[in-house]
């Protein structure tokens, strides 16, 4: 089954916790590897900088399901600052996540409703309420 989804990270002073998930690893139930996006990427200079806040990755298949669990059961050095977004193919536009009392939750976005998806998504499908 083809499905697309992407999921960007952004965290602070997160580059050791996450330079695991821009390797391949067979063990991880998800297989596809996040790319950082640091300053370098912005400024042209293609050069990496020793800070890091931002991976990405693309999942073209339904085969992510164990991502945003394992993403909270990071050591994360400041886990007030871990953000993931996310958008499934259906979705309208990125839900967001959030680390509350060690536990990534999703947080409500204004004007958009989630629906579940049985079978065919993650997340289920988040839209937005104030588009005809």
């Amino acid at each position: 089954m083809s499905r697309f989804a992407e999921v960007i990270v952004l965290a602070r002073n997160a580059e050791e916790i996450m330079g695991p998930l821009t390797q391949p690893d067979d063990n991880r139930e998800w297989h596809q590897c996040f790319t950082r996006v640091d300053d370098g990427m912005f400024d042209g200079s293609r050069m990496l900088s020793q800070e890091c806040y931002a991976w990405v990755i693309q999942f073209i298949r339904l085969n992510w399901r164990g991502l945003l669990a394992h993403l909270e059961s990071l050591p994360w050095p400041d886990p007030h600052s871990v953000q993931v977004l996310v958008r499934d193919e259906e979705d309208s536009c990125f839900g967001l996540w959030m680390i509350y009392n060690g536990k990534l939750v999703e947080v409500p976005l204004p004007h958009t409703k989630r629906e579940p998806f049985q079978g065919n998504s993650v997340t289920g499908v988040l839209t937005r309420t104030d588009q005809p």
